[in-house]
């Protein structure tokens, strides 16, 4: 197992790094720490005053430009400004437990967000990509199902943990099956994923007045990690000699916190057949398309 910290993170001069949500929790995080070892990091946010004020407490070079992964006009126009190479994508933003609510596009407001934004914004910004995409999942993951016949909740009566869920796994399962298309493409990009474990970050700050959310809440902070330890796994999946489509978590307390190292990834977060409908859902979804061609026909 590693011992990794935030001194291990190597030298990142002449690098490019795009986070999503970078203006607060472990992107944040993330974000200051690549700046400081020299990489250009762009800060992409859906409130540009909330980057500003987070790229102002970082040494090194930022920028911050505006990204609402709800909203896939907004991705495309991201992506379309975005004309220089990037060597690390870290799709990082998320947002957990929510009423139910919609994107700009109609999808459930967590599925939105936390995959088909990040879905849509990479594989627009691919054929720029020269290191690695690197997509933050969640513990959550492992009490996720795809749900096919109603991805968005329309039909069913919403509920926001399964829900949470499922964008979770999710994400894992879209980590997987990128690396699988990259691969079979001949690219040298590799895919990876990381989970923080339970950090103390404005995740956790949902809004919530009953007794049960209270004493989750409370039972939280007793096992949770800072977001600087929390920013470990994907500072590791992001910089440390991986393969494609490594997971990466914390090694401690059923993976809750410690340092970060291989991690247990649900079976039907590799389940090829439902990352594969998955992947294809999501482009008729968003209207992206993976940019290359497979070399295997």
């Amino acid at each position: 197992m590693t011992s990794f910290t935030l001194t291990d993170v190597p030298p990142m001069g002449g690098r490019t790094v795009v986070i999503t949500g970078a203006n607060s929790g472990i992107g944040r995080v993330a974000a200051s720490v690549l700046a400081e070892r020299g990489a250009r990091v762009v800060l992409a946010v859906r409130n540009q005053d909330k980057g500003l004020a987070a790229a102002a407490t970082m040494a090194g070079h930022t920028e911050v430009r505006r990204l609402d992964l709800a909203d896939l006009s907004s991705v495309r126009e991201f992506a379309h400004a975005f004309t220089e190479p990037i060597d690390l994508l870290i799709n990082n933003a998320g947002l957990s437990l929510p009423p139910l609510e919609r994107t700009a596009d109609g999808f459930e407001l967590q599925f939105g967000t936390n995959h088909l934004g990040h879905f849509a914004l990479t594989n627009l910004l691919l054929p720029q990509v020269r290191g690695r995409v690197v997509t933050v999942g969640s513990l959550a993951h492992l009490i996720g199902s795809i749900d096919f016949t109603d991805l968005n909740w329309q039909r069913r009566s919403y509920r926001a943990y399964p829900a949470y869920g499922q964008s979770k796994l999710a994400n894992v399962l879209f980590a997987h099956e990128l690396q699988k298309r990259l691969a079979a493409a001949g690219s040298p990009v590799i895919s990876t994923a990381a989970h923080p474990g339970i950090a103390t970050t404005n995740l956790m700050n949902a809004d919530g007045r009953g007794l049960r959310f209270r004493a989750e809440k409370a039972l939280m902070s007793r096992v949770s990690h800072t977001a600087e330890a929390g920013a470990l796994p994907t500072l590791y999946a992001a910089t440390a000699d991986v393969p494609g489509d490594a997971y990466i978590g914390p090694d401690r307390l059923l993976g809750l916190r410690g340092a970060p190292a291989p991690a247990r990834r649900a079976a039907r977060g590799r389940d090829a057949d439902t990352a594969r409908r998955l992947w294809d859902v999501s482009e008729q979804l968003t209207g992206t398309t993976f940019p290359f061609n497979s070399q295997h026909h």
